[in-house]
C-alpha cells in the first residue's frame, strides 16, 4: 500500500515522498499538470520525443493540507490526493469530480529487466518480399541484459456516462472506447497516439514510446506500458473538446499549414511504372475538365530490384527534372514513396552501412541517431527533392511488422507478441512506438534547411503524439474492400482527429479489392475490380467521404483508380464521383480557412460529434457522422443500395439511411435548403448521386466556383453561404498557398459575422496582405433560412452581390 509520508512545496512543483516511491505535479498551465512516478530515488533525465512544451512559470498553484488529503489547485483544476493510499481525484474548479483513481491505489510500478540484441557473428540474416514489401531479418540473436525499468499501470474509475475517444486509428473501427480494450503497437492497420479524452471535458497524454495496454473490461479500467523508466503523464483539463486538443498542441507542438494544393484531390495507385504514364493520366484529367492537384509514384521507381534506393530508374524515367516540370505545368504536385528499409545491394543502403546508420537487420536506418536522420534526407533530397517533386510518401513507418503473411489472421494477443517482439530485436523496447515520430521529424527538418519554399507534405502509414508538427498527414493502412471496412474507417479516423493530430486521411476504395485466400488481409469482395457494379456503387461512397476527409486521396491495387475507370460522363456512377470531387474544389476556401484555423488556433477539422454537441449524450457513440469543421454534418453512406458483388441487383432497397440531427441548432439540409430543427433521427435522402449532408445554423460558408487545381484563381467567382439562425463568426483566409511566408505574418484575413440578433452580415475590413493578393473581389451572397417577420426560421432565401475592397461592410437582410 502506497502512503503519503510527507510533502514537499516548491516554487514551480509539489514532491511526494511515499512508502512506494516519489511523486512529482509539475503545473504546465492552468488546465495542464504533468504527473510523474518513480520508485528511483531520482527522477528520470530522459528528454521526451513527444513533448516539446515547457511548463509556465507564472502558474500559480496552492497546496492545502487536510486530515484525509492535500488539495492541489490551479485556477481551474484540482488534484485530491488520499495520503493513506496515493490515489487521485481530479476535479474542475467547481468541486465537481472529472475523474479519479480507484481508493486502495490508482498507480503501479513494477520492476523488469531491458534486455538489448547483440548482433555478432552468430547471427543470421533472411531477406523475403511479401506483399508489403522488401524485409530482412536477423536470427539467432544474442540478448543480453541492458538496465532495469518498470511495467507502469495508471487505473481509473471512469463515469458511468462519459465517453472516452482517441488512442490512434485502428482497424477494428471502435467509436466510444469504453467497455472495449486496445493494444497499443505500430503496424499497418494501426496508428498509435497515446491519448485519451473525455466528454466529461479532460485528456490524458501518456508520455511512453513502449507497447501499451488500454482497458476498460472485466480485468479493470486502466492504461499499461510496457517498459519505462517511470510513469510520466499529463492531465488536461478542457472542458471542450477543442479545449483538450489546444492543451494537447500546447504540450507537443503547433501543426504546420500544409498547402494549399495539398487538400485538393491526389490521384494514386498502385502503381504507375513510367515517366510516361504519369503524365498521360495527368493529361487526361485536364482534357475531361476533371480536377486534380497532385499525382503519386508508389513503389518500385528505383532500378530493379533495389527495394528502398531513393532514386528513379532511368530507363523508366530518363529525365526526372523535365517530368516534374511538365507536371507542374499542368498545375500537378508529385508525391513520391520512399521507404526506411534498405536492399543491402542498394547504393543507399551501402552509404547508410559506412557510416553506422543502420538497425541490426543491416537494412533499416536507424532514425533515432541525429546523423542517421541527416543522411536519409541527404539521399532523399540528391536522389529525387532535387528534381522538383513536391511531397513525401513515407511508406512502411513500422518497419518490423511480421505478421503480413498467411491465409489466419492471428489472434489480437498473437498479433501484438509477433509484431512486437520482431520490433524488439531492432529498437529498444522503450521505444518501439516512436519511429515513425523520429523518421518524420528527419523528413522535416531536412526539407525545412533546404529551402522555406515548399511547406512540407509527408504521408506516413504510422504515427505517433507530436508527429503533427512535422507536416504530416497519416493514413489508415492496408485495408480491404467491403462495407464493413467502410463503416469502420469513420470513427477510426475520428478518434485519430481527437488526439490532437489533425490530419488524417484513406486509401479511396481501399487497397485490397480482390480476395485471395492464401492471404487473411488480402480480403476484397470484388475480383473483377472496376467493372464490378457493386464496386463501383462502393467505390462511389467512399469517394463520397472522402472528400470531407482532410486529405482527399484515392490509391490501392488490384485494379485502376482514375474516376473513367468507374464510367463515362451520363453514367451514374461517373456522374456521382465527379459531382463530389467539384464539390471539394468549391468548398476550398472553406477548407483551407479552416486549415489556418488548425495552425493558429489549434483546430480540429475533421471533428467527433461530442467536439461540438458535448452536452448531448445521444451523440457519444455515433460513429458514422461526423462535423466538418463548423458548418457540415457529413453521414456518409456505408450500406449497398443498387448492387451487390459481381454485379448482382439489389431489389426493394430504400435510398435513405438514418441520420441524427444533434440537438441547440436546426440544420440546414445542403442540398434543398429544407430547414429540420435538431435532437432528432431522421430518415434522410441518400440515392447514389448524394450523401445526407447538413449544414447548422449559424454557418458562414465561403466557396469558389469551378476550378481545376486549388490555386487556381476565381476573384470575380466567390460565393458566402450565410446560413441563419444562430450568431457566428469566420475568418476567411489566404496566402501565397505554398512556403512558410506565413509563419512571418504574410497573409490575410476577412473576418465575416452574421449578427443574428439585428439580421446583419458583416464583412470587416481585411487584416494584412500577401504577394499577389487580390485588392478587389466580388462576393456572390446568400443568405439561408430568411425570416418573413414572424421570429422563425423560413425555407427561404435571398441573394446579393457585393463588390469587396478590404474595406467595411455591413448588409442588413431587410434592406435587401
Amino acid at each position: 500500500m502506497m502512503q503519503i509520508i510527507r510533502h514537499i512545496v516548491q516554487t514551480d512543483r509539489l514532491l511526494l515522498e511515499t512508502t512506494s516511491g516519489r511523486i512529482m505535479l509539475v503545473p504546465y498551465s492552468n488546465k495542464i499538470i504533468r504527473i510523474r512516478y518513480t520508485l528511483d530515488a531520482e527522477f528520470s533525465t530522459q528528454e521526451s520525443l513527444m513533448i516539446t512544451g515547457l511548463p509556465d512559470p507564472k502558474i500559480a498553484f496552492t497546496v492545502e493540507d487536510r486530515d484525509s488529503h492535500l488539495l492541489v489547485s490551479t485556477a481551474d483544476l484540482t488534484i485530491r490526493i488520499l495520503k493513506k493510499t496515493g490515489a487521485f481525484t481530479y476535479l474542475d474548479a467547481s468541486g465537481a469530480v472529472l475523474t479519479k483513481e480507484p481508493d486502495r491505489r490508482g498507480k503501479t510500478l513494477v520492476p523488469m529487466d531491458v534486455t538489448k540484441s547483440v548482433f555478432d557473428e552468430s547471427a543470421n540474416f533472411e531477406a523475403g518480399q511479401g506483399a508489403d514489401g522488401l524485409r530482412v531479418r536477423a536470427d539467432n540473436v544474442t540478448k543480453v541484459r541492458d538496465r532495469k525499468a518498470f511495467h507502469t499501470k495508471l487505473e481509473f474509475e471512469w463515469m458511468e456516462d462519459e465517453a472516452l475517444y482517441g488512442l490512434g486509428s485502428h482497424e477494428e473501427g471502435v467509436m466510444n472506447l469504453r467497455g472495449t480494450h486496445q493494444y497499443l503497437y505500430q503496424q499497418n492497420m494501426k496508428a498509435v497516439v497515446p491519448v485519451l479524452v473525455s466528454t466529461r471535458g479532460y485528456g490524458i497524454v501518456v508520455d511512453s514510446y513502449s507497447m501499451m495496454t488500454f482497458r476498460d473490461d472485466a480485468f479493470g479500467s486502466y492504461l499499461w506500458t510496457e517498459v519505462d523508466d517511470e510513469m510520466d503523464y499529463y492531465f488536461i483539463h478542457g472542458p471542450e473538446m477543442d479545449s483538450i486538443v489546444y492543451g494537447i498542441r500546447q504540450l507537443t507542438g503547433k501543426a504546420p499549414m500544409l498547402p494549399k494544393w495539398s487538400f485538393g484531390y491526389v490521384q494514386s495507385k498502385e502503381r504507375y511504372t513510367s515517366q510516361e504514364e504519369l503524365i498521360a493520366v495527368v493529361r487526361e484529367y485536364r482534357e475531361r475538365g476533371l480536377p486534380l492537384d497532385c499525382i503519386v509514384l508508389d513503389w518500385k521507381s528505383w532500378t530493379g530490384e533495389l527495394w528502398g534506393q531513393k532514386t528513379l530508374d532511368p530507363e523508366r524515367f530518363p529525365d526526372p527534372k523535365a517530368m516534374v516540370e511538365e507536371l507542374h505545368g499542368m498545375n500537378t504536385r508529385l508525391m513520391v514513396s520512399i521507404w526506411p528499409i534498405m536492399n543491402p545491394q542498394s547504393d543507399n543502403n551501402k552509404e547508410m552501412n559506412e557510416n553506422g546508420c543502420l538497425l541490426g537487420n543491416q537494412a533499416t536506418y536507424d532514425a533515432f541517431q541525429e546523423k542517421g536522420r541527416q543522411l536519409y534526407w541527404k539521399q532523399a533530397n540528391e536522389g529525387l527533392f532535387a528534381h522538383g517533386i513536391d511531397a513525401w510518401w513515407c511508406d512502411c513507418t513500422e518497419p518490423f511488422e511480421a505478421d503480413w503473411h498467411g491465409s489466419i489472421k492471428p489472434e489480437p494477443e498473437q498479433r501484438m507478441q509477433i509484431n512486437t517482439e520482431e520490433a524488439k530485436l531492432y529498437l529498444d523496447p522503450e521505444f518501439i512506438n516512436a519511429y515513425s515520430l523520429l523518421h518524420s521529424k528527419g523528413i522535416y527538418e531536412g526539407q525545412r534547411r533546404t529551402t522555406e519554399s515548399k511547406r512540407v507534405v509527408n504521408l506516413t502509414r504510422s504515427a505517433y503524439a507530436g508527429q503533427h508538427r512535422y507536416g504530416t498527414v497519416t493514413w489508415s493502412g492496408d485495408i480491404a474492400a467491403n462495407w464493413e471496412t467502410l463503416r469502420k474507417q469513420i470513427p477510426a479516423g475520428l478518434n485519430f482527429c481527437a488526439t490532437g493530430s489533425p490530419y488524417w486521411t484513406v486509401d479511396i476504395g481501399a487497397f485490397f479489392v480482390q480476395n485471395k485466400p492464401d492471404l487473411w488481409f488480402w480480403n476484397g469482395d470484388y475480383d473483377a475490380g472496376a467493372q464490378d457494379m457493386g464496386y463501383r456503387e462502393l467505390y462511389a461512397r467512399w469517394f463520397q467521404y472522402g472528400s470531407f476527409l482532410p486529405m482527399f486521396r484515392s490509391h490501392g491495387t488490384d485494379t485502376p483508380r482514375e474516376v473513367w475507370r468507374f464510367g463515362e460522363p451520363g453514367e451514374p456512377v461517373y456522374d456521382a464521383i465527379v459531382k463530389f470531387l467539384r464539390l471539394r474544389y468549391e468548398l476550398m476556401p472553406y477548407i483551407y480557412s479552416l486549415s489556418a484555423h488548425v495552425h493558429q488556433h489549434d483546430y480540429t477539422l475533421m471533428r467527433a460529434l461530442s467536439f461540438d454537441f458535448r452536452h448531448d449524450p445521444n451523440t457519444y457513440n455515433i460513429g458514422d457522422q461526423f462535423m466538418f469543421g463548423p458548418a457540415f454534418l457529413v453521414n456518409p453512406v456505408t450500406e449497398p443500395m443498387y448492387y451487390n458483388s459481381n454485379s448482382e441487383v439489389l431489389e426493394g432497397v430504400k435510398k435513405t439511411r438514418d441520420v441524427y440531427l444533434p440537438t441547440g441548432t436546426a440544420w440546414y439540409d445542403f442540398w434543398t435548403s429544407r430547414i429540420f430543427e435538431g435532437g432528432r433521427m431522421i430518415e434522410a435522402e441518400a440515392p447514389l448521386d448524394r450523401i445526407p449532408l447538413y449544414v447548422k445554423a449559424g454557418s458562414i460558408v465561403p466557396m469558389g466556383g469551378s476550378i481545376q487545381f486549388a490555386e487556381e484563381r476565381t476573384d470575380d467567382n466567390r460565393h458566402i453561404r450565410v446560413y441563419t439562425g444562430q450568431h457566428v463568426s469566420f475568418d476567411y483566409y489566404e496566402d501565397e498557398g505554398d512556403n512558410y511566408n506565413y509563419e512571418k505574418g504574410v497573409y490575410a484575413l476577412i473576418p465575416m459575422v452574421w449578427d443574428e440578433e439585428n439580421r446583419t452580415f458583416i464583412i470587416k475590413e481585411r487584416e494584412g496582405t500577401y504577394p499577389g493578393m487580390s485588392t478587389n473581389q466580388s462576393f456572390n451572397i446568400t443568405f439561408f433560412g430568411v425570416n418573413d417577420g414572424d421570429g422563425s426560421l423560413k425555407e427561404a432565401e435571398k441573394k446579393t452581390q457585393i463588390h469587396y475592397t478590404g474595406n467595411y461592410i455591413e448588409i442588413t437582410l431587410k434592406d435587401l
